[in-house]
């Protein structure tokens, strides 16, 4: 299993939840509106602090079957062509414990 979390522009979010949505054994997907800056987009301003951007985070497990499909999909359909599109970032997950019934695994995706 892995877990997906991407960093993408908000008006690219509704593009990026539909076309997930359509894809065959997606498991629950989690949402946030997160404040960033990094490289080229930070900003100072005239009280010394640091100016923020506000992007969207999504964070997907899938099992590894998944995991080139669900990337594609994101990077397709939060893509504009400009510096700040985002980033995807793909980690191992070693298990998933669903709380409710205790399931392991793939099971409790």
């Amino acid at each position: 299993m892995k877990e997906i979390k991407a960093i993408i522009r908000p008006f690219k979010l509704t593009d990026v939840l539909t076309q997930l949505h359509g894809v065959e054994g997606m498991p629950g997907i989690a949402v946030s509106e997160i404040k960033r800056y990094g490289h080229g987009i930070a900003k100072e301003m005239d009280t010394g602090l640091i100016d923020f951007v506000t992007e969207i985070k999504i964070e997907v497990v899938v099992p590894d079957d998944l995991v080139e499909k669900t990337v594609s999909v994101i990077q397709a359909n939060a893509h504009t062509g400009n510096t700040g599109d985002g980033k995807i970032f793909i980690l191992s997950v070693e298990d998933v414990v669903m709380i409710s019934t205790n399931k392991r695994g793939k099971e409790a995706l």
